[in-house]
C-alpha cells in the first residue's frame, strides 16, 4: 500500500521553495524577511498580552513560516489548472474578489488550507488573478493578446502528470511529492525574456501595466511573497532606516488597540530588465515585483465587514486627493472615521462585528458548570474568547497595492464589471465563502468546549 505524504506537508515544503527562489530572483526580499523577524521579536518582547493570544490561538510557531504569494494568470484554462496544482497541497479557492471596481482589470481568489488545524501547520496561501481579456477596449489587440497568451503553456509535462497521478490515486508518494514541488516551483519562476516584441509591449502597457505584466511573459512569475508582521507601521518607518523604498501609505484600516482584517505595505516595485524577442532582440525594462508585509487582525462577520467598508469608504471620500498625496491627512481620517468601530474585544464579540474562539479557562475544572449556556460559562470566566485570525483579503488594499507598484494607471471603465458566475465557471468549482468557513471555525471551538465539559 503506498504510503501517501500529508498534504500540509507537501504545501509546507512548497512554500519553503518558493521563498529560496524568490530570495535569490530578488534579493531585497531576504532583507524585509530580516527586517519583520526583527520587528516581531522585539514587539513580542515588549507586549506579554499579545504574546499570550498568539499562543492561544497556536498562530505564535507559524508567524516567521506566514506567506502569502501572488500570481496573475491570463487565461480560464490556466486557472483551471492552477486550481488543480494547489488542490495537491490542501489549497482551495476562498472568496472572490473583484477589482475591476478599482479600475485593476482582473479578478480573483485566494488559494488556502480551510479549517484552524491545516492553517496551524501551513498558513501558507496565494492570492489568484485571471486577466479579463474582455475589458480590453481594443479589438484587434484583444486578439493579439489571447493568441500570445494560447500559445504559451505555463505548466511543466512533469506537474501535469503528476497532477493527474495524485488525482487519480488519492495523494503522492514521498518522492513524487518532492518531484512535484520541484516541478510546481518552474510555473512561477521569473522570465529575463519576453516572447513578444518591444512594441506590442508598450502597446499592451498602454492599456494597463497589469495586462503587459500577463501577456508579456511566458509564465505568472510570482510577483510577491509576504511575510506576517506584528507590527506594520515599525516596519514602515524601518523600511526607509534601512535604505528600502516603501510605498507611500498603509492599505487597510487605521492603527487600533485590537486590529482588524488586514494592513498591508510594500517596498517599491523593481525595474528590471527585459529581452524582448518577438521581433529580433530588443532590450527593455518591466517593472512587477516587489516585497509586500502585512499584518493581520480578527476577521470581521458580514455585519463587521459591512461597517468597515462603510466606514473605509467615508475616510477616503472625506478626502480631496489621493491617500499617497498626503499619508499623515489620510491617516487621520482614518483614525477620526473609526472612532465608530469598537476597539475592544468583547464590544466585537457583543456587537456580533467579529470572531471568535471559545477556549476553556485553565481552572474551569474548579467552576460550577452546571449551566452550559455560552453566556453563563462566559460571565462565570469558564470560557475565554479569543481572536480567530483574518486569513483572506481586501479588494481596495490589493487594487492599492497593484496600482502603487504598476504605475497609477486605473480604468474608471472596468467599474461594475463583476463576474463571480463567470470565475467560477472557469475556475470550475464555487469558491468558498470565508464568512461561512470562520464561522465553522467558531462552531466547532464551542462544540469542543462543551464536549469536555461533558
Amino acid at each position: 500500500m503506498i504510503q501517501f505524504v500529508p498534504k500540509t506537508v507537501i504545501r509546507h515544503n512548497f512554500s519553503q521553495a518558493m521563498s529560496k527562489m524568490y530570495q535569490t530572483e530578488v534579493p531585497l526580499y531576504k532583507e524585509l524577511i530580516d527586517l519583520v523577524a526583527d520587528i516581531n521579536s522585539d514587539t513580542l518582547e515588549k507586549d506579554d498580552e499579545l504574546k499570550r493570544q498568539l499562543t492561544n490561538t497556536g498562530e505564535l510557531e507559524r508567524i516567521n513560516l506566514e506567506r502569502h504569494g501572488a500570481i496573475r494568470l491570463g487565461l480560464p484554462s490556466e486557472l483551471t489548472t492552477m486550481r488543480r496544482l494547489f488542490a495537491v497541497m490542501d489549497m482551495h479557492p476562498v472568496g472572490y474578489y473583484d477589482l475591476s471596481s478599482a479600475g485593476v482589470p482582473v479578478h480573483s481568489t485566494a488559494f488556502r488550507a480551510i479549517n484552524s488545524a491545516e492553517l496551524q501547520a501551513s498558513p501558507f496561501r496565494v492570492f489568484c488573478s485571471l486577466l479579463r481579456l474582455e475589458l480590453i477596449k481594443d479589438d484587434k489587440l484583444r486578439q493579439i493578446a489571447l493568441e500570445i497568451l494560447q500559445n504559451r503553456q505555463i505548466f511543466s509535462d512533469g506537474v501535469l502528470f503528476l497532477i493527474e497521478k495524485s488525482e487519480k490515486e488519492g495523494g503522492l508518494s514521498s518522492d513524487d511529492a518532492d518531484l512535484f514541488v520541484t516541478e510546481a516551483i518552474k510555473t512561477f519562476k521569473w522570465h529575463k525574456t519576453s516572447p513578444i516584441s518591444k512594441a506590442f509591449y508598450d502597446k499592451l502597457l498602454s492599456q494597463h501595466r497589469l495586462i503587459a505584466d500577463v501577456v508579456g511573459f511566458y509564465g505568472p512569475h510570482i510577483n510577491h511573497l509576504t511575510p506576517r508582521t506584528l507590527d506594520i507601521d515599525a516596519v514602515q518607518d524601518e523600511m526607509g532606516s534601512r535604505g528600502i523604498a516603501a510605498k507611500e501609505i498603509i492599505e487597510g484600516p487605521p492603527r487600533r488597540k485590537c486590529p482588524i482584517l488586514l494592513r498591508q505595505t510594500s517596498f517599491k516595485a523593481l525595474n528590471e530588465a527585459i529581452i524582448f524577442t518577438g521581433d529580433g532582440r530588443e532590450e527593455g525594462y518591466h517593472t512587477a515585483r516587489f516585497g509586500e508585509i502585512e499584518q493581520r487582525g480578527i476577521a470581521l462577520t458580514p455585519k463587521g465587514r459591512s461597517l468597515y467598508d462603510k466606514l473605509l469608504n467615508k475616510a477616503r471620500a472625506s478626502l480631496k486627493f489621493a491617500p499617497e498625496k498626503d499619508p499623515n491627512a489620510y491617516y487621520q481620517a482614518l483614525t477620526e472615521t473609526f472612532t465608530a468601530f469598537p476597539d475592544e474585544y468583547q464590544a466585537l464579540y457583543n456587537d456580533g462585528l467579529a470572531y471568535f474562539y471559545y477556549q476553556l479557562n485553565d481552572h474551569f475544572s474548579d467552576k460550577d458548570t452546571s449551566d452550559k449556556s455560552v453566556q453563563s460559562l462566559l460571565d462565570n470566566d469558564i470560557l475565554r474568547l479569543e481572536p480567530i485570525v483574518y486569513e483572506d483579503f481586501l479588494p481596495v488594499s490589493a487594487a492599492g497595492i497593484f496600482q502603487s507598484n504598476l504605475g497609477e494607471d486605473t480604468n474608471p471603465g472596468y467599474e461594475g464589471k463583476s463576474n463571480q458566475d463567470s470565475f467560477e465557471q472557469d475556475l470550475g468549482i464555487k469558491v468558498y465563502d470565508e464568512c461561512d468557513l470562520y464561522q465553522a471555525m467558531m462552531d466547532k471551538s464551542l462544540e469542543e468546549c462543551l464536549a469536555k465539559l461533558g
